[in-house]
């Protein structure tokens, strides 16, 4: 007997048969995550388990015969995180979708990490509850592919980001063994925080099989605002003073490009031919929210906004943030499109985004960029014409160019979409030395066999 064929075969005894995927035409579509510019491999298998124990029974089988795991949620991942290596196997926790606990009085939920973002958020909501990082693709993306990212938001720039709402976690270490990190009360420092450590890992240190969540009241709903400006830098300026006075609930922004890709895809309103947007918004209550979102369309109208006003209806504003969220399927739309994700200091935004704009000049791409400008993270996105391999050549040296950039202001390389395989090369630019040794001794004592996602999020040594 082949090893390939006993090896399947003790996985076999721990998992359904039709939770062994090994058909060419099933296995090719869990190969890839949603980035592009990176190359994914073939796994001998897929695998689905649908309980820890059988998640831990998989990893001692690789752990033995040292095979490669990539753990996988809904492959919603933008930096190849999640791409299939050669001869290993996708461990997807897609069927893992139980939430597990809702605890009102402590304010927190147990769930699996196959569950869809939005799937949860109205969950918890059935109980008056709220789950607040809200990554744009929240409708598509899981909880566990949110915690190994540290995915955040457009309501990051108030409550934080996936680390800042987890509690704790269950993992299933590279040899099986499973843990419980981290703790069920609001405080707790016993023991280094390593829930905080798994999360933005990659899978590189485990796989999550269950998240504590915190979990806040819901907040009523907001008031919105929208801030229109002939330029982009204006826009950062705006967003350098108005985060000097407020902390409103959502703070995003649309450049020209991204606002007529959005327009020729599906009409939304925008004004597409401003130079940029800014839309706010404040979740405090009645005539409070309202004071607030009036506040920074002032600040807006001091730093150059042209034109200024206040949603007063709550259709109209869900209608914005559809439009928003509907950045990254708009430029997809238009071409092969590289989308990255950097954070700069606010006090250099109106620095970078106009940087960004002379970097698609020289690269001679078009280049759509918008993000969450409360926070100074950034998503500009490449786009070019389809199956052109020279546009595509400017394209990955425009993305580094825009890497470069980051760090040049002191910002980093990603902000909520990780390293995975697209940022590897460029990770040692942002850790020293005695980081990356740092990272290198972690990932050893933790997967001492480096089995768990090789060659994903961790400087090259």
């Amino acid at each position: 007997m082949d090893i390939d064929r006993r090896i399947l075969e003790e996985i076999a005894e721990s998992l359904d048969p039709a939770d062994v995927i090994v058909d060419p035409d099933i296995v090719a579509s869990y190969r890839e995550d949603r980035s592009t510019g990176a190359t994914a491999g073939w796994p001998r298998a897929v695998l689905f388990p649908r309980t820890t124990a059988q998640v831990s029974a998989v990893m001692r089988v690789a752990y033995e015969h040292r095979i490669p795991v990539v753990p996988r949620g809904a492959g919603s991942g933008l930096t190849g995180g999640s791409h299939a290596i050669d001869g290993g196997f996708v461990v997807c926790v897609e069927r893992m979708r139980a939430v597990l606990d809702v605890n009102t009085a402590d304010g927190y939920v147990e769930t699996e990490p196959g569950i869809y973002n939005t799937e949860l958020r109205g969950h918890v909501g059935n109980h008056g509850l709220w789950y607040a990082p809200d990554p744009a693709s929240k409708d598509f993306c899981s909880i566990g592919g949110n915690v190994n990212t540290n995915a955040g938001g457009l309501c990051c720039v108030k409550y934080g980001v996936t680390r800042d709402a987890v509690l704790g976690l269950e993992v299933v270490l590279a040899d099986g063994r499973v843990t419980r990190l981290g703790r069920r009360t609001v405080k707790g420092v016993a023991g280094y925080d390593l829930a905080g450590l798994v999360v933005g890992s990659e899978g590189t240190l485990g796989i999550v099989t269950m998240a504590r969540l915190r979990l806040r009241p819901l907040p009523p709903p907001a008031t919105t605002g929208v801030a229109v400006f002939s330029d982009v830098a204006a826009a950062g300026r705006a967003v350098e003073a108005i985060m000097r006075v407020a902390t409103p609930s959502l703070l995003e922004i649309m450049d020209r490009t991204t606002m007529q890709a959005v327009e020729s895809w599906r009409p939304s309103g925008l004004p597409a031919d401003s130079g940029a947007l800014l839309m706010v918004q404040s979740d405090l209550p009645g005539l409070a929210g309202e004071a607030e979102v009036d506040r920074i369309l002032e600040l807006s109208e001091g730093k150059g906004a042209y034109e200024v006003y206040r949603s007063e209806d709550e259709d109209e504003a869900d209608a914005l943030l559809g439009a928003r969220r509907m950045a990254i399927p708009a430029l997809e739309a238009q071409g092969d499109w590289l989308l990255d994700d950097i954070a700069v200091p606010r006090s250099r935004l109106a620095e970078a985004v106009t940087a960004i704009e002379e970097i698609a000049t020289d690269r001679n791409v078009m280049i759509g960029t918008f993000g969450h400008a409360g926070d100074g993270n950034l998503h500009p996105t490449i786009v070019t014409p389809r199956g052109d391999h020279d546009a595509a050549a400017r394209a990955m040296a425009a993305f580094d160019d825009m890497l470069d950039l980051a760090l040049r202001v002191g910002g980093t390389i990603t902000g909520e979409h990780g390293i995975g395989l697209l940022k590897r090369p460029s990770l040692a630019d942002e850790l020293d030395p005695p980081a990356q040794e740092l990272h290198q001794r972690i990932k050893s004592a933790w997967d001492p066999r480096g089995i768990l996602n090789p060659g994903k999020s961790l400087p090259r040594w």
